[in-house]
């Protein structure tokens, strides 16, 4: 269930409201740090780094992704 936007926010255009998510995503993630994350995600992090180093050819395109996911060939 959405919450009903305060009056001043309401009256920016839609151009400023978007202008205004972006300077909140910036100040969540300024205030961020990497020492927030789960030692258990930062492990997964590089087991999964370390697989892809391991066998570079093994990944797809992101282009063929896209096309599998569409049903293309």
């Amino acid at each position: 269930m959405s919450q009903p936007l305060p009056d001043d926010i309401s009256r920016l255009t839609v151009a400023q409201r978007l202008e205004l998510i972006g300077q909140l995503w910036d100040s969540i993630a300024d205030e961020a740090s990497a020492s927030e994350m789960p030692e258990w995600h930062r492990q997964e992090l590089e087991r999964r780094l370390a697989l892809a180093d391991a066998a570079p050819d093994r990944g797809i395109p992101w282009e063929q992704v896209k096309a599998r996911l569409r049903g293309q060939p």
